[in-house]
């Protein structure tokens, strides 16, 4: 059972990030946009079974919950913490093995862009890990790569900067400036 060592604010207002004392998966991202997606995980289903959820996403010792824009936090975060604290802890074991595999299931195109044998990916993932995802991370968020196309890299946000308007736009730009500058200068980057 994961302890809930804080509560932080993230720069989209409808979107928190819970720190937790265990991590919840072995470093696997966990998103899932709607009940629908939900379904097949535990936490994530207990979480938007808690009403007023729109999108949650998990990783390590994280985990991000957005809100419908007419939820009161006063009124959801509670409702929240339950199920947060009944999460089982993510251990070596089968279950965790089992939860990774499930998740790179899960990436699907994403995968397959990591796994292409497009040269300029593995500096493109480089750049992202040193420069990017871990400013995302800290605000409650995550990036994944979806797919490149030609000159087209697609990528899709994930927690709290799946919604947020400074994802969609400044950090977007940043990142495709940075791969123009450093990979390529015809590359385009997009989001999904």
């Amino acid at each position: 059972m994961p302890k809930i060592d804080n509560i932080e604010e993230t720069p989209n207002p409808n979107a928190v990030k819970f720190v937790l004392k265990e991590p919840v998966s072995n470093g696997a991202a966990r998103s899932f946009r709607d009940e629908v997606e939900a379904q097949t995980d535990p936490l994530a289903r207990t979480l938007f079974d808690a009403g007023g959820v729109v999108s949650v996403f998990y990783m390590g010792n994280m985990i991000t919950v957005e809100k419908s824009g007419d939820e009161d936090w006063d009124d959801l975060l509670p409702r929240l913490a339950v199920p947060i604290r009944a999460a089982a802890a993510a251990t070596n074991g089968a279950p965790a093995a089992a939860a990774a595999t499930a998740a790179a299931g899960a990436l699907g195109g994403a995968l397959g862009a990591v796994l292409s044998d497009d040269p300029r990916l593995v500096r493109i993932n480089e750049i992202l890990d040193e420069r990017i995802r871990p400013y995302l991370a800290a605000d409650g968020g995550w990036l994944e790569i979806l797919s490149m196309n030609g000159n087209t890299l697609t990528i899709r946000y994930q927690g709290a900067c799946g919604s947020c308007p400074s994802s969609i736009t400044g950090t977007l730009m940043a990142i495709e400036g940075m791969l123009k500058q450093e990979i390529d200068p015809e590359i385009e980057v997009v989001t999904v």
